[in-house]
């Protein structure tokens, strides 16, 4: 879909952590993600597939039409209220920028950030709505930057803040503790005692 000589075309891509899915259930469990686009169910370690990659294509959306970023609104917002609003998926689709910008875009992202990634558009559906199906005939409009760059640089850092604030602790035990090391060493007590 990327013609390199077209200046208004982009390529995204980020595979710090690429990974085909392949358990029985076709979920991924390791949290692993970039803090602004990461997904309610990557949060909630709830085990993930392809959608939450739609999730974070839609907070790439949202901050490309927006001009800032969905669930941060300002460097002042506490950890606790981002991950509310990511978890949630609280976010507005009204004033500023959004005033010029279509009921269509608006209808596609609120599917690909829907809540619930059984609800969320897939990739084909994503590739079929009329946003991105009838983008030639859509009016063109030149966006605003209403927000200065250092709010929306203090959005992102909120948000990576509140991703990185310790709201749990992992579990880490002891190697020894671990039911494999446990079995072994009951393995190999029963084999000497022969």
């Amino acid at each position: 879909m990327d013609d390199s000589s077209n200046a208004d075309s982009i390529r995204i891509c980020d595979f710090g952590f690429a990974k085909q899915l392949r358990g029985d259930n076709g979920l991924l469990l390791t949290p692993c993600y970039t803090a602004n686009f990461v997904a309610p169910e990557v949060l909630m370690r709830q085990g993930y597939d392809a959608a939450c990659d739609i999730w974070s294509l839609g907070v790439l959306l949202y901050t490309m039409l927006a001009g800032y970023t969905p669930f941060a609104n300002g460097p002042n917002d506490t950890p606790e209220e981002i991950l509310l609003r990511i978890g949630s998926g609280n976010f507005s689709l009204s004033g500023g920028n959004w005033d010029t910008v279509s009921d269509a875009a608006k209808d596609l992202l609120s599917h690909m950030l829907h809540v619930d990634p059984h609800q969320r558009y897939t990739a084909e559906k994503v590739l079929k709505h009329s946003w991105i199906a009838c983008r030639d005939q859509l009016p063109h409009y030149q966006l605003n930057r209403q927000d200065a760059p250092h709010l929306v640089k203090g959005a992102m850092a909120a948000t990576y803040s509140a991703l990185n604030h310790k709201t749990f602790q992992p579990l880490l035990e002891p190697v020894a503790a671990s039911n494999l090391a446990q079995r072994r060493s009951m393995k190999k007590r029963t084999s000497t005692d022969l």
